[in-house]
């Protein structure tokens, strides 16, 4: 509605259900999907999500219970850590966490992408293709942290 936009893909990530470990051995044991009932969840507000693509929760099991909603990840993966639910986290974050430990690791495992995005009229603003070229950069880079077993580019 703006006018044209340039995209275009910067990575794909990974993301997996996490509980801390501690929750996790106090807690019922997780050996499949129905056993997910016991505990409770943190996810999104389904309401003010940009992306449905964000909605993994209900893929594995509709949950009876949030421990808490937030549009923010950091908020998520700081009530995973807390001890609070289950949560489904970017992997490049959590799987770094001593912390926590991933649950059903054969079937909670999602993989989304990062876009990047600008309105047409700016691509020829020298601020605007420096900042575009240091995002690419980044995401070049990185991308054997947000897709494990994904070689980085070279």
């Amino acid at each position: 509605k703006r006018g044209s936009v340039i995209v275009t893909k910067l990575a794909d990530y990974t993301l997996r259900l996490y509980g801390q470990r501690e929750y996790l051995a106090r807690r019922p044991l997780v050996a499949k999907r129905e056993d997910l009932r016991h505990h409770a969840f943190i996810s999104y507000v389904d309401d003010l999500l940009f992306t449905k693509e964000l909605q993994f929760i209900d893929q594995l099991y509709p949950p009876e219970r949030f421990a808490l909603r937030s549009t923010s990840i950091t908020a998520q993966y700081e009530a995973v850590r807390a001890g609070a639910g289950l949560a489904v986290l970017p992997a490049f974050l959590a799987d770094r966490d001593p912390v926590l430990a991933r649950v059903l690791p054969h079937e909670a495992e999602f993989t989304r992408t990062f876009w990047m995005s600008m309105p047409a009229e700016s691509k020829h603003l020298a601020r605007m293709q420096a900042v575009w070229a240091f995002l690419k950069d980044v995401g070049q880079r990185e991308v054997a942290s947000l897709v494990p077993g994904k070689p980085a580019a070279g």
